[in-house]
């Protein structure tokens, strides 16, 4: 069923900027949209909706919010005072408003103004049968307080003669105690304080107390019916009873003679008087309807305006059992809205197509600006209003008469228009929605609507400096020229309206009234028809189909779309109508998609607009991502400089650095925690992690043991692999927690001066002697993590000579004192001074270079299966010593020589047989230590590597020995593996490719094939 709400709702919208709600139109362009319908089809509520949506996505602070408070409350409020029930609605509004919200730069609304006009004051005095009066009167009775009611004088409607007319008083679905609370809280949001709030109202109770006085013939004058009524209106205006009752019953005039003017009294009849009476009610509820919409915009004024979207609300097309004055002036400015939906998408857009060459045939339509010439005209024809503005100058009584010339002179006048007939008491237009018949009675007298000088100066001399605010006139002035009439006002309004609303590019929704019974689910088939003929969607739909949903100047839509190919951007050098062309067919638009005008090109869909749209919006998406990446990279660089100096800070002046890593950025997570569920399970279900890689464990017999070692803000977590012995996964290897140690147990942090990667973590039970190469990343996080938890810095010992303690084997777990000893050489590193280097720093790819590497190729093993991995040792002391290697009798990077006492020398060995040989390690030169891997942690194949060729194989090799790569450029096999040679060099590192991935090797440790 239609809406509660009434009155067409336009949402026009404007901006320097443009900020367009829709990607059809240029964003240079202004922006309408427009909600059309009859009388109750829901229109007001709708513009209402609208207004809550703005203030809903919009965001702001407090006076910003304030704004927003204002905006929605200014609704109850001014539907209080300007709405009423009508036959056709039970919230019709009954005057017109033009709401701007006004936006900051940021898109907050922290301002607006209102703009109202032609409120239908004479519902005040008369209302038809079966409608109401305005629903402030029946909110005023119905909520005050009993102090209220005593001090205003309230009774029951039924004893006001301004409200039992039309004998109704309650509306379904209308709570009037509930909206005058509301109202009263609108008045306080939006600033009226409680002392003008109480004259609002006194005022209002004032004007129904007026009513209530009546007159009576007294020798063909008006004479006061009841005196006694006379007193509780004029002390509720602040007014002398006396005088009251003289300016109703007489009137003061100027007379002219001779080029004198002189003021005569002249008394009132019964007709005369009970005119007067109305016009000064009429008067002040229009100018208390003003002070409260100028309340408004004085809360939402501010000093400049940047953009604004404004609202237009106001009454829809009716049709009354009797049509008067007001019906004539609303659906005169209904019509004027119809032409604007006439001009805009029907007339001009088809004489768009023929003015650019489009292929195109015209679909007819009816123009109502016929009706609208019939209405306005000044001059040949006259049309209905200058006429009855005519006769308004000439008349000098009220009543009918006037109104009978009115009548004569428009048949007269217009008598032969086809759009207008005249019967007895009135006169029939031919309207866009259709034939409305017009009453004549009064429109004479509300035409003129002239508010006599002698009621204003009476309102002057009220106690009341509220009242006095009110009637601001100065009336010593000379008067000149003809009166503004009523009509004549509304015109002027009208065609304001419609330049505004001219000027921008309108969106149309229309309002469908289903039915006049104003209940859900009840269709009248033959109304909606109706109603969708009168609005023109026939043709509207015709032209949308046949036409075409965006056209724009061809230099702008260059500019709009100039990113999505690089011909075009920044500036396309050439004709535009070819860029244009250029652009489309880059998009791969089909051509029946869009015509070339002569000025401008037309897309014929709004589907292949939203193509180029979406084009465009991953360009920038990707552009904004190159910069987000830029600065993103540019950020982590910093960060990992400076924790690269921190972590240098920690061994600086203590302990020599590799030269291939002392720049090396840090990654952190360098096993992929993420993919990696079946190491996160030992940790915390939220646990962060600052570390995580493969390290070497060595235990009592020095013998080498994969361990996966994590390090998060709390605990350090070592984890090893073994195999089940029992259950359904018996025989398979899975992961086990070794230790998880809390980082406030540490003591402290055990590492040499050399170059290498030991380093031991000593705890209360026993020690760990691990070795990584990322060991100065891992202990410069355990220090920062271990100082966070202890407000104390983490001991760092740092000696060439390493203990560290082991649980005893058996049965208790006492750590154990004595026992072997390995010593290791290792080659010089960096000095201990040395700190990284901001520029040329690593950056951490792959390096692909052909050239070879300018530290020495490792020597070949002797005596061990894996490189850089000492396997056990049998007796000798417990301690760990770490001697220089910088003699010049070994060669660059020789491998380790290890002892199981002091004096005992290695022997050679093969490969397979145990011995000492298998400690040594090739020398580390300037890369640093060689890095030892699990066998089992082999590099992943490329996953697109190319399939091999048969029989057409380049040099190759065969490995001798197994390799663990200690950089990321350096290639990892095992024993008897194949790699292709794809470059040998001096230095004794080769180049060549295995499993997809190409990488250096040490060229010793393999035979060619």
């Amino acid at each position: 069923g239609g809406l509660p709400g009434e009155e067409t709702s336009y949402l026009t919208m404007s901006s320097p900027n443009g900020v367009a709600p829709n990607c059809h139109h240029s964003y240079l362009s202004d922006y309408s949209f427009a909600e059309i319908g009859e009388s109750g089809a829901g229109k007001t509520v709708a513009a209402k909706y609208i207004m809550g949506y703005i203030s809903k996505v919009s965001g702001g602070g407090e006076k910003v919010q304030h704004v927003k408070d204002i905006i929605l409350q200014s609704n109850p409020l001014l539907e209080a005072f300007g709405n009423a029930k009508t036959v056709r609605n039970n919230n019709s509004s009954r005057f017109g408003k033009y709401f701007e919200i006004q936006f900051s730069r940021g898109g907050e609304p922290d301002g607006g103004k209102i703009s109202n006009f032609l409120l239908e004051k004479s519902r005040v005095v008369m209302q038809n049968e079966n409608e109401r009066n305005f629903h402030i009167y029946y909110q005023l009775l119905e909520g005050a307080s009993q102090e209220q009611r005593q001090n205003l004088g309230l009774m029951t409607p039924d004893y006001y003669y301004y409200l039992n007319q039309s004998d109704t008083y309650q509306v379904d679905g209308t709570d009037d105690r509930s909206d005058f609370g509301e109202t009263l809280s609108a008045m306080q949001v939006i600033g009226i304080p409680p002392s003008i709030q109480q004259l609002v109202l006194q005022l209002v109770a004032g004007i129904l107390h007026l009513g209530n006085i009546s007159f009576c013939e007294d020798g063909n004058y008006a004479r006061v019916e009841s005196v006694d009524l006379l007193a509780f209106p004029a002390y509720l205006l602040g007014i002398d009873s006396g005088r009251l009752q003289e300016k109703l019953t007489s009137r003061k005039m100027d007379s002219r003679w001779g080029g004198r003017s002189e003021s005569i009294d002249v008394t009132l009849n019964v007709e005369q008087a009970a005119y007067t009476r109305d016009a000064l009610a009429k008067g002040l509820y229009a100018r208390l309807f003003d002070f409260l919409v100028e309340a408004i915009n004085r809360a939402m004024q501010k000093p400049q305006e940047e953009y604004s979207i404004g609202v237009l609300d106001i009454y829809g097309f009716e049709i009354f059992q009797k049509n008067g004055f007001e019906q004539f002036c609303i659906n005169f400015v209904n019509e004027k809205l119809q032409q604007i939906f006439i001009e805009l998408t029907l007339k001009a857009e088809q004489e768009e197509y023929v003015q650019e060459g489009i292929c195109w045939t015209p679909i007819q339509y009816f123009n109502n600006k016929v009706v609208c010439d019939l209405i306005e005209n000044k001059l040949s024809p006259p049309g209905i209003m200058s006429v009855l503005d005519d006769v308004c100058a000439t008349m000098h009584a009220t009543g009918g008469g006037a109104d009978q010339t009115l009548l004569q002179k428009l048949q007269a006048a217009v008598g032969t228009h086809e759009h207008f007939n005249s019967w007895s008491a009135g006169f029939v237009i031919h309207h866009y929605a259709g034939k409305v018949s017009y009453d004549v009675s009064g429109f004479c007298e509300r035409n003129r609507d002239v508010l006599f000088s002698d009621l204003i100066e009476l309102m002057q001399t009220s106690e009341q400096a509220f009242l006095r605010m009110l009637f601001p006139e100065k009336l010593d002035g000379d008067k000149k020229g003809r009166p503004s009439t009523a009509g004549s006002k509304i015109k002027k309004q009208a065609n304001d309206l419609v330049a505004t609303l001219m000027r921008c590019t309108p969106h149309y929704i229309r309002c469908i009234k289903p039915n006049e019974t104003k209940r859900p689910r009840d269709w009248e088939e033959n109304r909606v028809k109706h109603q969708v003929e009168y609005l023109g969607l026939k043709e509207n739909i015709r032209v949308r189909r046949a036409g075409f949903a965006y056209r724009r100047q061809f230099a702008k839509f260059l500019q709009r779309y100039a990113i999505l190919t690089p011909e075009t951007w920044p500036r396309w050098r050439g004709d535009e109508r070819q860029g244009v062309q250029h652009l489309l067919r880059a998009v791969n638009m089909e051509p029946d998609q869009y015509q070339m005008g002569s000025t401008k090109v037309f897309v014929k869909n709004p589907e292949s607009l939203f193509l180029l749209e979406e084009v465009r919006e991953r360009k920038f998406d990707g552009f904004a991502r190159t910069i987000q990446k830029a600065w993103r990279r540019h950020v982590a660089v910093r960060k990992y400089e400076e924790m690269r100096e921190e972590a240098s800070n920690i061994l600086l002046n203590k302990k020599e650095r590799r030269r291939n890593s002392i720049n090396r950025n840090f990654v952190g997570d360098y096993l992929g925690l993420e993919e990696r569920p079946e190491l996160r399970q030992f940790l915390g279900k939220r646990e962060r992690v600052d570390f995580a890689d493969s390290v070497t464990k060595y235990d009592r017999r020095f013998k080498p043991i994969k361990r996966d070692l994590i390090l998060t803000p709390k605990c350090v977590y070592v984890i090893g692999r073994e195999k089940v012995k029992k259950g359904p996964e018996k025989g398979q290897v899975c992961e086990v927690l070794k230790k998880k140690l809390d980082i406030q147990a540490l003591r402290g942090v055990s590492l040499s001066t050399r170059q290498d990667d030991f380093f031991i973590l000593q705890e209360d039970a026993a020690d760990s002697f691990l070795e990584s190469v990322f060991k100065t990343e891992f202990v410069s996080l355990l220090c920062k993590r271990f100082e966070e938890a202890t407000r104390r810095p983490l001991p760092l010992t740092f000696s060439d000579t390493l203990q560290f303690r082991v649980k005893k084997e058996g049965w208790g777990g006492a750590p154990k004192v004595g026992g072997r000893t390995l010593t290791v050489s290792v080659g010089d590193g960096l000095p201990k001074s040395s700190k990284p280097t901001r520029k040329g720093m690593a950056k951490g790819k792959p390096r692909r270079s052909s050239q070879a590497p300018t530290r020495a190729a490792p020597a070949p093993p002797r005596g061990m299966d894996r490189n850089g991995v000492p396997p056990s040792a049998r007796g000798g002391p417990l301690p760990l010593e770490i001697m220089s290697g910088g003699g010049t009798h070994r060669p660059p990077r020789g491998p380790p020589s290890t002892s199981l006492g002091a004096s005992r020398r290695p022997r050679a060995h093969p490969p397979s047989e145990r011995n000492t040989e298998f400690l040594n390690v090739p020398d580390q030169g300037m890369a640093g230590m060689q890095r030892k891997r699990s066998v089992g942690q082999r590099p992943v194949p490329g996953v697109g590597r190319p399939k091999p060729q048969p029989r057409t194989y380049g040099p190759r090799c065969r490995a001798l020995y197994q390799y663990v790569g200690q950089d990321v450029d350096e290639l990892s096999f095992n024993v008897n593996e194949v790699i292709e040679i794809l470059m040998e060099d001096s230095s004794g590192w080769w180049k060549g490719r295995l499993h997809g991935q190409e990488g250096l090797f040490p060229g010793n440790y393999v035979e060619k094939i």
